[in-house]
Protein backbone atom coordinates (compact mmCIF):
# COMPACT_ATOMS: atom_id res chain seq x y z
CA UNK A 1 0.00 0.00 0.00
CA UNK A 2 1.25 3.72 -0.82
CA UNK A 3 1.61 5.92 1.23
CA UNK A 4 0.44 9.58 0.66
CA UNK A 5 2.30 12.91 1.63
CA UNK A 6 0.49 16.39 2.18
CA UNK A 7 2.22 19.51 1.91
CA UNK A 8 0.04 22.05 3.17
CA UNK A 9 -0.29 25.64 4.29
CA UNK A 10 -1.98 27.30 7.41
CA UNK A 11 -2.85 30.22 8.62
CA UNK A 12 -4.80 32.12 11.46
CA UNK A 13 -8.26 33.81 11.74
CA UNK A 14 -6.49 37.17 10.45
CA UNK A 15 -4.91 35.46 7.72
CA UNK A 16 -1.75 37.38 8.80
CA UNK A 17 0.53 34.23 9.08
CA UNK A 18 1.99 31.13 6.90
CA UNK A 19 3.06 28.04 7.95
CA UNK A 20 3.97 25.23 5.80
CA UNK A 21 3.96 21.99 6.96
CA UNK A 22 4.72 18.63 5.54
CA UNK A 23 2.62 15.39 6.99
CA UNK A 24 1.38 11.98 5.91
CA UNK A 25 -1.22 12.60 8.13
CA UNK A 26 -2.97 15.55 7.31
CA UNK A 27 -6.57 15.28 9.05
CA UNK A 28 -4.43 14.67 11.97
CA UNK A 29 -2.35 17.25 11.82
CA UNK A 30 -4.80 20.16 11.50
CA UNK A 31 -6.54 18.92 14.16
CA UNK A 32 -3.25 19.12 16.11
CA UNK A 33 -2.83 22.55 14.76
CA UNK A 34 -6.62 23.49 16.03
CA UNK A 35 -5.93 21.75 19.56
CA UNK A 36 -2.66 23.11 20.11
CA UNK A 37 -1.43 19.63 20.97
CA UNK A 38 1.83 20.33 20.53
CA UNK A 39 3.55 23.97 21.78
CA UNK A 40 4.89 25.35 18.47
CA UNK A 41 4.92 27.48 15.84
CA UNK A 42 1.34 27.33 15.02
CA UNK A 43 0.03 27.26 18.55
CA UNK A 44 2.05 30.67 19.36
CA UNK A 45 0.51 32.79 16.27
CA UNK A 46 -2.61 30.83 16.91
CA UNK A 47 -2.14 28.70 13.32
CA UNK A 48 -5.37 27.20 13.00
CA UNK A 49 -7.18 27.17 9.27
CA UNK A 50 -5.77 25.32 6.43
CA UNK A 51 -5.96 27.22 3.11
CA UNK A 52 -3.95 24.97 0.26
CA UNK A 53 -2.91 21.09 0.43
CA UNK A 54 -1.01 19.38 -2.25
CA UNK A 55 -0.79 15.02 -2.55
CA UNK A 56 2.66 13.33 -2.98
CA UNK A 57 3.60 9.82 -3.14
CA UNK A 58 7.26 10.38 -2.30
CA UNK A 59 8.09 12.61 0.85
CA UNK A 60 11.45 13.91 -1.22
CA UNK A 61 8.85 15.39 -3.78
CA UNK A 62 6.52 16.84 -1.27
Amino acid sequence: MDKTYFVYIATNKRNTVLYTGVTSNLVGRIFQHENKVVESFTSKYNVDKLVFYETFSNPQDA
